[in-house]
């Protein structure tokens, strides 16, 4: 059966999973790339950057699992951009240039609408405008009898936990302290929603931990 899941999501331990002062020049907010430093030495990101180096342990190991059985994605606005308010043109195509690394339909979360965007690689953006539960119908339809996965950013993840939408969380918890930015769990009685850790891995630059929700 399908799931929605969250996967590779870097996530301080004061619990942020985006840093403040989100621009063009910093997407990840600032500090932000610190969270994400786990995935930029494995073998998975250094292969999608032209490289033919990179680690291969525990850390490794969880990106190539981040896209394995995956047959739609699910994203904020922010993920796919920078760009507020109404569509001036279709100029803005994402953060990755020509091929974005998702490789199947990609449901955008807007309130503006805009024309399907294919993309080389297989990847097409589909931009929803009526909600969380309209994109994920949407995308569990487009992926078949793979997962979904819930890509972000924070504001886009606490909507759908809120919600109990989704099946399993995967965080990449780094040993840094943000201070300020987006924090994923403010306000957010997780246990309340039915959450529990389910599994924790120890890899070379993160602590990977599991959530699922109980049945």
């Amino acid at each position: 059966m399908s799931k929605l899941r969250v996967q590779c999501f870097g996530l301080s331990i004061d619990g942020f999973g985006a840093g403040p002062n989100q621009d063009p020049e910093n997407p990840l907010g600032v500090n932000g790339p610190e969270l994400m430093d786990w995935l930029f030495h494995t073998r998975v990101w250094r292969k999608m950057h032209g490289y033919e180096d990179g680690e291969t342990g525990v850390d490794n190991r969880m990106a190539e699992l981040g896209f394995e059985h995956v047959g739609a994605w699910i994203l904020g606005r922010n993920m796919f951009g920078p760009v507020r308010g109404p569509w001036p043109d279709e100029s803005w195509r994402g953060w990755w240039g020509d091929e974005p690394p998702y490789h199947v339909p990609a449901f955008v979360l807007t309130h503006y609408p805009r024309a399907p965007l294919k993309m080389s690689g297989g990847t097409e953006f589909r931009f929803v405008t009526d909600g969380i539960e309209s994109a994920l119908k949407q995308a569990m339809a487009a992926a078949g009898n793979r997962n979904v996965r819930l890509g972000g950013g924070v504001s886009t993840v606490r909507q759908y936990l809120q919600a109990g939408l989704i099946d399993e969380l995967h965080f990449a918890m780094r040993p840094v302290l943000l201070g300020a930015g987006e924090n994923l769990f403010k306000d957010i009685d997780a246990r309340a929603l039915g959450y529990e850790c389910t599994e924790r891995l120890v890899g070379e630059r993160a602590t990977h931990v599991f959530l699922s929700k109980r049945k």
